[in-house]
């Protein structure tokens, strides 16, 4: 197995468990009273980090040495990636939701940044591909996912009643 493929299958078991979590806390919060928001959205949000997957796995040749410097940051990204699940707790999610009444968090990352995932994410479809030499999946999935990202927290911030100069920390 190359350094290419062991990073890749990380990432994959990392993202399989990330949806178990995401799913039994979406689950629990629904039969807290949350509503799910743009459930369309999100769709693509699905579609997009797939494809990104699978042309890294197309266009990567596997023996691909990877730019060590590139892969450090993309694994700093992944201990941001668990501050922000563990800041979350239960209330960590994929989905767009917001229980009503619940107060917004801002402990770990969201005492610092409005939306800490979506820079960690951003960041990572972009440097993981640079890593291995893909400039062209990090370019166009980098873009695709500001465009979804862009239209995703005009529906957050409208779902969470928020002006874009009060500061949303996570949805509940």
């Amino acid at each position: 197995m190359t350094i290419f493929h062991a990073v890749l299958a990380l990432v994959l078991l990392q993202r399989g468990g990330e949806l178990v979590l995401a799913r039994a806390n979406t689950v629990r919060l629904l039969r807290l009273g949350a509503v799910e928001f743009d459930r369309t959205g999100y769709k693509f949000f699905v579609l997009l980090h797939a494809a990104w997957l699978i042309a890294l796995a197309v266009t990567v040749p596997g023996a691909t040495h990877p730019h060590w410097p590139l892969l450090a940051l993309f694994f700093l990204l992944q201990a941001g990636r668990v501050w922000v699940i563990a800041s979350l707790g239960r209330r960590w999610k994929t989905r767009l939701m917001v229980r009503p009444g619940a107060a917004l968090v801002t402990t770990g990352p969201y005492r610092l940044f409005r939306h800490p995932n979506y820079l960690i994410v951003l960041g990572e479809l972009a440097i993981l591909p640079l890593a291995f030499n893909a400039f062209a999946v990090a370019v166009a999935f980098s873009i695709g996912n500001a465009v979804l990202l862009l239209r995703r927290i005009r529906i957050e911030h409208a779902a969470l009643g928020l002006s874009r100069f009060r500061r949303p920390a996570a949805l509940s």
